[in-house]
């Protein structure tokens, strides 16, 4: 079952020229993307391709010029509680401890306060943080923060998780830690996840699917398949097919990266 289908999705941003007047800019062209109910597919390809564009459209955040979007068969609505985004920023609150940051898409849905403390609690368990439930976000880790972070979106208990880069701003270690966890939790209800990435070996060990995009306008230029057993470990990463699908997707987004740069040089 098909958990959103975009259909020749067109985005165009109007910007300034160096006279002044608005230029159109042509993010994402003839954008075709089918995801499944319950997998985790990544986007993957160069700055500026309109990755995060899409997702942001999907959130609700951003608007599309033509095409259609549906999701669970009915069109896109602007706004939705059934889908969630988390952030490359931990955007936390705080004046609000991490147990009541986790409160605040419940409260949003005028979830009684008892019953959200309990879904909060839950939930910060599952990214193994309830001991610091009475902490303030300044008094932890940055990798700590994007848990909490995660767990926030979680606790609000959407269908549809979209990520745009949550690990960017991490060190390499915490990162990789991070991937597993994040395997963990989603193994554990299997919602739908749209990860945004740069990282092609961050896409392939998170994956049953990735979509690598064109150079700007963007559009889906294949979709491969990451046919890995599950659960998946760090020794993943040293296995013969992680490097065979490693290199398939690298030659496959090189040209698209090569394409980005020259434009940039064209354009200095």
């Amino acid at each position: 079952m098909l958990k959103v289908q975009a259909r020749q999705v067109d985005r165009d941003f109007k910007i300034k020229n160096p006279l002044g007047k608005k230029d159109i800019l042509p993010v994402l062209r003839g954008f075709d993307l089918d995801i499944r109910e319950g997998e985790f597919l990544s986007i993957l390809g160069p700055s500026g391709c309109g990755k995060s564009t899409f997702l942001n459209i999907l959130a609700g955040l951003d608007d599309y010029d033509r095409g259609e979007i549906l999701v669970d068969r009915e069109f896109l609505e602007k706004r939705s509680f059934d889908r969630g985004m988390v952030f490359q920023s931990y955007a936390l609150l705080p004046w609000r401890t991490v147990l009541e940051n986790l409160e605040i898409g419940l409260e949003i849905r005028k979830v009684g306060k008892r019953e959200r403390r309990e879904i909060a609690r839950r939930y910060l368990d599952l990214v193994g943080l309830s001991h610091f439930a009475n902490q303030y976000p300044h008094q932890l880790s940055g990798g700590m923060r994007q848990r909490v972070a995660i767990a926030r979106v979680l606790a609000y208990q959407p269908n549809l998780l979209l990520m745009d880069e949550p690990f960017a701003a991490l060190d390499a270690q915490t990162r990789e830690t991070l991937q597993i966890e994040l395997l963990r939790i989603w193994e554990a209800d299997k919602k739908t996840i749209v990860f945004v990435t740069h990282s092609i070996d961050e896409a392939i060990i998170l994956s049953d699917r990735v979509a690598i995009m064109t150079a700007r306008p963007g559009y889906i230029k294949e979709i491969i398949g990451i046919d890995l057993p599950r659960p998946r470990t760090e020794d993943i990463r040293n296995s013969l097919e992680f490097a065979r699908i490693r290199q398939t997707s690298w030659l496959l987004l090189r040209d698209e990266v090569n394409k980005t740069r020259e434009s940039q040089r064209m354009r200095a």
